[in-house]
């Protein structure tokens, strides 16, 4: 991809040009790290780094241009400036034009709520690739082109590595792009340039107000992408809602394209007539438009009920037959990290799970304590410079719904680990005869903590961290994986 630096210039409103423009651009980007000759040097300020600084450096690298807020005291030799009022905004205008809109030339279904969009997202890719489409995925977990899977490093990728993700989707001839839509992406206008024919709210509950500030902040975020379904010129858009959830109400109000509703109620478009939950599968009958699912599932659990329900109906409203998502969603047998049972030999049942929310701790423990026989243990923390305001709420929920609570580290990033489980504590000041709390920041021990004393029967919910395989703290990031960390327990225990 390349294109002539004039026609850049020519998308930039009140854009001030110090130097040539008669230069041919063949990427862009905002990290210094990764310009290459020809590349257009975008400087943003950020919380912690401001681009400015690395101008000299995009320089030496082959930057032809970059984009500036400021001008520096010296023009870099051969370089050319484009300075704006703001070049993030710049940026959201530019990067999507340089890529020739690639989120405007598939179609784009975008699942947004605060749980259940990496297994409703893989659901409906699977679907659409049985059904014979390319596909695309943009995810917490990785970015898939087909079956080429690179890590992703945000729920929703920032505009340049999102449209250059989109513009590899598009060369690679896929059909689809099914993507993760998070709230700070649409608050940000990260997604600029992209045009979605489906959007699916799974739920909003309480998550990310340290960055919205309130509740309803949060929903009006995640609202814009229904809001936006009416732009553009595409056909047969729609708009998928969990009825069950009090924000849908108020989002589906906001959009003006068609819609299809889920949720318990028989005045949903999709409703279960029955759901069976058993320890490692489920059956769940529903019905639809199409005609009654009768699955056999490999997933279990009440929260999976409805991505299941979220999926189908974004399939049904694309056309997709119902016996193909019949038989991929009884083949389905889940995401790593998602209520991922551990299996290491040991005579407990061991779950790992994403939960990181106060909604999704409480959706996974009423579901391990359905299928505890025994007593049911949560391991569980809350990630540091995040919204602290759940901590306590968390904490309520665990000592509610568990037998043991063992609190411990999540990522702590710069906050003190037990400054984090201080919060936590407020809430588990008076314990329950025959319950017990116990408080190990350091992470490996509390779970090994819960692996020594658990009995036959018992079940250990290990929330937060899910597929992760790291561990951010104040000074570095670490290799950390809850699976291995009970494989590895098991490996050196076995009688």
């Amino acid at each position: 991809m390349e294109k002539q630096l004039s026609v850049l210039v020519d998308k930039l409103p009140a854009v001030q040009v110090y130097g040539a423009v008669d230069k041919t651009v063949t990427d862009v980007t905002a990290d210094s790290r990764t310009v290459v000759p020809g590349s257009l040097f975008i400087c943003l300020r950020g919380a912690t780094v401001d681009g400015h600084r690395f101008l000299a450096m995009a320089a030496e690298k082959g930057a032809v241009a970059a984009l500036v807020e400021e001008m520096p005291a010296e023009i870099p030799a051969g370089m050319t400036l484009l300075q704006v009022a703001d070049t993030r905004s710049a940026m959201e205008t530019v990067v999507p034009f340089f890529f020739d809109y690639p989120g405007k030339k598939m179609r784009m279904i975008g699942v947004t709520g605060t749980n259940g969009k990496t297994t409703t997202t893989n659901i409906i890719r699977l679907i659409l690739r049985r059904a014979g489409y390319k596909v695309g995925l943009i995810g917490t977990i990785n970015i898939m082109i087909e079956d080429q899977v690179t890590e992703a490093h945000n729920t929703t990728p920032d505009v340049v590595d999102l449209q250059k993700a989109l513009y590899a989707m598009q060369c690679a001839g896929c059909d689809y792009v099914v993507m993760e839509v998070s709230s700070h992406a649409l608050a940000l206008k990260r997604v600029a340039g992209c045009e979605y024919d489906c959007a699916v709210l799974t739920n909003i509950t309480q998550d990310h107000l340290d960055f919205h500030g309130t509740l309803e902040n949060y929903r009006d975020a995640k609202s814009l992408l229904f809001e936006s379904l009416s732009d553009g010129s595409k056909p047969n858009k729609n708009a998928v809602f969990n009825m069950d959830d009090p924000s849908s109400a108020v989002i589906r109000d906001r959009t003006n394209v068609p819609v299809m509703t889920y949720g318990h109620g028989s005045d949903n478009d999709i409703y279960p007539l029955s759901c069976v939950i058993e320890a490692k599968h489920m059956q769940l009958k529903l019905h639809t438009p199409a005609g009654e699912l009768d699955l056999e599932l490999k997933i279990t659990g009440e929260f999976n009920a409805y991505n299941v329900m979220a999926a189908v109906a974004a399939m049904l409203v694309e056309k997709i037959d119902k016996s193909i998502i019949c038989d991929v969603l009884n083949g389905f047998d889940g995401v790593p990290g998602r209520f991922q049972l551990v299996e290491a030999g040991q005579p407990y049942t061991v779950i790992v799970d994403y939960a990181h929310t106060p909604d999704g701790l409480e959706n996974v423990l009423k579901t391990a304590r359905c299928i505890t026989r025994g007593r049911l243990w949560t391991v569980f923390g809350c990630g540091g410079d995040r919204d602290n305001k759940k901590r306590p709420i968390m904490g309520g929920i665990a000592l509610e719904l568990a037998d043991n609570v063992v609190v411990t580290s999540d990522n702590p990033r710069t906050e003190d680990p037990e400054s984090i489980i201080d919060e936590i504590f407020t809430a588990l000041q008076q314990v329950p005869e025959g319950k017990k709390v116990v408080r190990l920041s350091d992470r490996r021990e509390a779970i090994e903590y819960a692996l020594s004393h658990a009995a036959a029967d018992d079940v250990i919910m290990i929330a937060g961290k899910g597929h992760e395989t790291y561990q951010i703290l104040k000074d570095r990031t670490i290799h950390f994986d809850d699976r291995e960390v009970v494989m590895q327990y098991w490996s050196e225990h076995k009688k």
